[in-house]
């Protein structure tokens, strides 16, 4: 409805324009809002004041001269009015939420979706943590952000594939298999002092204990440096099984597991290094040879080659977002951590200095969880090892709980999760109180059938009896559906349609909680089945795109 309004004013604008009443070549953003007070109509526009000092003109005399060239719109608009120093105020056609209620009910699963992304290729990197340890959960947000992602633009038409990028080669395999090797070693009966710097969890005394068991002390005779080598390959690998196996569990699947090492075994990362060698990009200086990045944006240059001769994470980052391009990739979406904040403009700097559209490479940084319980910090803590992992929170609170808590926040936001809450069976957890109001109507249509009332034919004419208060915040709220989810894939903002679910079963539990659905009254029975059965559908499109189920029970 919004849009359609947007696109009446629109016209109303150029209209006004070409006769000359209005001058101004551009005029401020349109905006379009649901009044708080129901006299005021369902819509309204605030244009004519936020233009007043463009044009030069009063806003009431703004407003009119663009009300004058306002029609109905296809018989949406039933009355335009003009109300206080120039606000214009719409009242819908009663016809019209019939009409929007019966596109609900005809595209189903599909009610909601565009073709917006036109297709467009895109590659969405998410997770991508390092396989020296399990996923925290701070990983479990990062995860649920880009799945959802993923959905969304896929909804609208993006064609999106989504890929771990997998760091398995350098200094921190290396620091893996020092510490698999040296609890290995202990397990063999010799006294070791554990160095500070290598991994402290119980997780890596458990690789230890299994290269016990299938190798018994056998690995001792090797050579050092071949046994870290081997056991930081080894429990590298362990490790990413548990990752795909925690992954899969919270229903987040992969298309690409892309492997760092790959870069290395291909000679990308040296071919990237020569070729932006020879265009200048990248220089000697101080036996280092170092990336001008400052060229491009950045603070200062990088180093991609240090003084030893060794490669740094960053010019096999420059390899790997080049080689996603050289894919055919239109769009590049990376997530992560909020840690991470320096890198934004060193890596958008290679992908420019490449020849690249930086435009079309989008950075999320995802800030920290704060896990509670019952409003009291869970402590946690890396560097000891001790450190509450994704897969004890699904299994505490359920996959649906965690991935719709983890979206409940801007991912700009800190997060605060507190188990308990996510636990409960009442209106104080979130996803409980969205996921009762599809439960809900499907008791509903279940007592109906039970009942023998005729539904899921409806007569046009049947729709004329929602006109309560309550009826009507309901179709505006179903109506703002598909506005909300393109917004979600433009601004790549997953969570807005957490707060949309939110505010749709806020007004569904207004309504029922006021108004029997079912009563005596046999023509009143179907138009408010046929109302909340368009809110079961949207409710279901909604919590599908999080990954989220509906139950038909609770």
């Amino acid at each position: 409805m919004k849009l359609r309004i947007e696109k009446l004013i629109e016209r109303a604008i150029q209209a006004a324009k070409e006769k000359d009443l209005i001058a101004a070549s551009q005029l401020s953003e349109i905006q379009v809002e649901e009044p708080k007070n129901d006299d005021h109509g369902d819509y309204s526009t605030n244009i004519a004041l936020t233009s007043a000092s463009i044009l030069k003109m009063p806003p009431r005399r703004i407003a009119e001269n663009l009300v004058s060239h306002m029609d109905t719109c296809d018989g949406l608009i039933q009355d335009i009015t003009i109300a206080g120093p120039g606000f214009i105020n719409f009242k819908i056609n009663p016809s019209a939420w019939a009409n929007q209620l019966s596109q609900i009910h005809d595209l189903k699963d599909r009610y909601g979706s565009s073709t917006i992304g036109q297709g467009i290729k895109v590659l969405l990197e998410f997770v991508s943590a390092n396989p020296t340890g399990p996923l925290h959960v701070g990983h479990g947000r990062g995860a649920a952000i880009g799945d959802s992602l993923s959905r969304i633009l896929s909804f609208c038409g993006y064609d999106v594939e989504k890929e771990y990028y997998i760091n398995d080669t350098g200094r921190q395999i290396k620091t893996l298999g020092q510490s698999v090797y040296l609890r290995y070693r202990e397990l063999c009966g010799e006294k070791i002092i554990f160095p500070e710097d290598c991994y402290q969890g119980n997780y890596i005394k458990d690789i230890a204990i299994e290269e016990k068991e299938k190798n018994n002390n056998n690995l001792l005779d090797m050579q050092e440096d071949h046994a870290v080598l081997q056991f930081g390959k080894t429990a590298a690998l362990d490790i990413l099984n548990t990752i795909k196996s925690d992954l899969l569990t919270f229903d987040v699947q992969f298309d690409t597991w892309f492997s760092e090492q790959s870069l290395y075994d291909s000679d990308s990362v040296n071919q990237v290094i020569e070729q932006l060698k020879s265009s200048g990009i990248i220089f000697e200086k101080d036996n280092a040879w170092w990336f001008r990045s400052s060229d491009f944006g950045d603070e200062k240059d990088r180093v991609v080659i240090r003084q030893n001769g060794q490669t740094t994470y960053f010019a096999s980052d420059i390899a790997y977002h080049i080689n996603k391009y050289k894919r055919g990739f239109n769009m590049i979406i990376d997530i992560w951590g909020a840690d991470h904040h320096g890198y934004i403009q060193r890596l958008s700097a290679s992908i420019e200095a490449s020849g690249y559209n930086r435009s079309n490479f989008h950075i999320i940084l995802v800030q920290f969880v704060n896990l509670l319980r019952h409003g009291e910090p869970v402590a946690m803590s890396t560097r000891s090892g001790e450190f509450v992992t994704l897969n004890e929170v699904i299994q505490e609170v359920g996959t649906d709980a965690a991935r719709f808590i983890f979206l409940t926040r801007h991912h700009d936001s800190p997060l605060d999760f507190d188990l308990e809450v996510a636990k409960m069976k009442s209106n104080e957890n979130p996803v409980y109180y969205v996921q009762y109001v599809h439960a809900r109507v499907a008791s509903i249509i279940r007592n109906a059938h039970s009942m023998n009332i005729p539904i899921g034919s409806y007569e046009e004419s049947c729709f004329s009896n929602l006109i309560e208060p309550e009826e009507i915040h309901l179709l505006k709220c179903m109506g703002r559906f598909p506005e909300i989810v393109e917004k979600c894939a433009v601004l790549l903002e997953p969570h807005r349609l957490v707060y949309y679910l939110m505010d749709l079963a806020s007004y569904f539990h207004a309504y029922y909680n006021k108004h029997r659905v079912i009563s005596e009254d046999i023509s009143l029975t179907q138009s408010r089945i046929c109302l909340v059965e368009a809110v079961k559908i949207i409710i279901k499109n909604g919590l599908s795109l999080l990954g989220v189920s509906s139950p038909e029970s609770m």
